[in-house]
């Protein structure tokens, strides 16, 4: 595995990697790996040539008294997991091989991230597009791996993706959690062990919810009421419970076609957030992990 720190190192190893004739996989991510990050990385090295994978704390993407110092870091960790894996290119840029400090571009998906996590923290998704843009134009992957968790993050990259005509894919991964339900997160490593237990309700009473609509309910409302009494029996400060549209994220008062449920709470100080996301046909009810096909311009093999 190759270590990288500028954009201009990423460029002669992806340049080398492409005058081979290799398909080029890209996973983003902060660090603090875990079991989800993982298996990102195990489908590029299952579908590509040639696997990327970035670690960098975006500032940006942080607002005003979020926990960009305490996030996280075990690079040393990360980066014998990632050669364990067979990784071909570890990049790990400083702040100022990202950003000049004079950056004027802003990103707006207009409508897509007003709501959910975009009403809670206003100028995040803005933050989330710029690296990634950045980072899909230094890589310039063939396809590029999120998670299903991050699932209103995926819709928008999804949608800039296709409006900017980048020439990549986005590939999801499934949610991988714990035994208990719990979402893999780096951000669980805040909990102290009560909250622990208590983050089960998280998505608890989105599997409470997702039985209800396989038994026939499809009020929208109802199933916010099922979801939030959940967390709140759990401890958490509620910041949402909705039922969107998995393809627009507007909110539904039917469900109908893909439909996401999602949430998000605080337990002490440990924001959370987690989501299902299903089909629904007639009666017919699938759980999925979005994909977005029909958006793109260009063909895929």
């Amino acid at each position: 595995m190759k270590k990288v720190t500028t954009p201009e190192q990423v460029r002669k190893a992806i340049n080398r990697a492409k005058e081979k004739g290799l398909s080029i996989g890209l996973v983003p991510t902060m660090g603090a790996l875990h079991e989800g990050h993982e298996s990102l990385v195990r489908m590029s090295l299952d579908e590509t040539d040639f696997t990327a994978v970035s670690i960098f704390v975006n500032p940006v993407q942080f607002g005003p008294g979020e926990d960009l110092a305490a996030y996280p870091r075990s690079l040393d960790d990360d980066t014998l997991l990632l050669e364990s894996l067979g990784v071909d290119l570890l990049f790990v840029p400083e702040v100022s091989s990202i950003y000049s400090g004079e950056e004027a571009t802003e990103f707006l998906v207009k409508g897509l991230g007003d709501g959910l996590c975009g009403a809670s923290r206003p100028g995040h998704f803005h933050g989330v597009l710029l690296v990634v843009t950045k980072l899909f134009n230094m890589v310039r992957p063939d396809i590029g791996f999120f998670g299903q968790k991050d699932a209103q993050q995926a819709v928008i990259i999804q949608r800039m993706v296709t409006d900017l005509d980048f020439p990549v894919r986005i590939r999801l991964g499934s949610t991988v959690r714990e035994t208990d339900g719990l979402a893999m997160s780096s951000r669980n490593a805040y909990l102290d062990a009560g909250e622990r237990k208590s983050a089960a309700s998280l998505n608890g009473g989105l599997r409470l919810a997702f039985e209800k609509v396989k038994g026939g309910e499809r009020d929208a409302d109802v199933i916010r009421e099922i979801i939030r009494g959940s967390m709140e029996s759990g401890g958490f400060d509620v910041d949402y419970c909705e039922v969107v549209s998995g393809m627009d994220l507007k909110r539904l008062e039917r469900l109908e076609g893909t439909v996401l449920l999602a949430a998000a709470g605080r337990l002490g100080k440990t924001r959370l957030i987690d989501n299902i996301s299903m089909r629904i046909t007639g009666d017919s009810v699938t759980e999925i992990v979005l994909e977005f096909p029909e958006w793109s311009r260009y063909e895929w093999e």
